[in-house]
């Protein structure tokens, strides 16, 4: 497969056959995801629970979905909260930005620059008012929670959590993030 001179577009992403699970476009380019570590999936498991827990009527929780920020752009994060109205049944591919409440990537060894870097830019620049990037300490977990500042279109530090997220912005959260030693 040889990209165009311009590079791959999110629509490109769904007429390609034989993608590997996972693949997102990222300025005109495929990335392809390396297999997890338990940490990762683990966290996934304890932060969706939590979420699904505290969840407003008019919102959703989705996993690993591609989200169209722009022509060039479709990540996926690996969990988005998104308004009901967005969720068009079982054969959406993609989700707004428009339509996102809360991006959430969990860093890993191979999405660093990606996850810390490149992703919240894009997400703050396509209006996603509040993103969280979760890191492996030790084997803790640490949540950096951000809102956009519409000023600027920048996010801003909100808390760092590192036992208990607790929370009541976009929607009240309470998640025990020790949750991940009982799995």
């Amino acid at each position: 497969m040889r990209p165009p001179p311009e590079g791959f577009t999110a629509g490109d992403l769904d007429h390609f056959p034989d993608l590997p699970a996972h693949t997102q476009l990222l300025d005109g380019s495929l990335v392809f995801v390396s297999p997890q570590a338990s940490f990762h999936t683990l966290l996934l498991y304890v932060l969706e629970n939590g979420l699904r827990r505290n969840l407003p009527e008019d919102l959703r929780l989705r996993r690993e979905m591609s989200v169209a920020l722009g022509p060039r752009q479709c990540p996926q994060p690996d969990v988005v909260v998104i308004r009901a109205t967005a969720d068009l049944g079982p054969m959406v591919t993609a989700y707004q930005a428009a339509d996102v409440v809360i991006a959430i990537e969990v860093v890993t060894p191979d999405s660093e620059i990606r996850d810390r870097e490149r992703k919240p830019q894009l997400y703050a620049k396509a209006g996603i008012r509040h993103f969280w990037r979760v890191e492996q300490d030790a084997d803790r977990a640490t949540v950096y929670v951000y809102e956009l500042d519409p000023a600027t279109l920048v996010y801003v530090p909100m808390g760092i959590y590192h036992d208990k997220l607790q929370l009541t912005v976009p929607f009240e959260i309470d998640i025990d993030l020790t949750e991940i030693e009982r799995l």
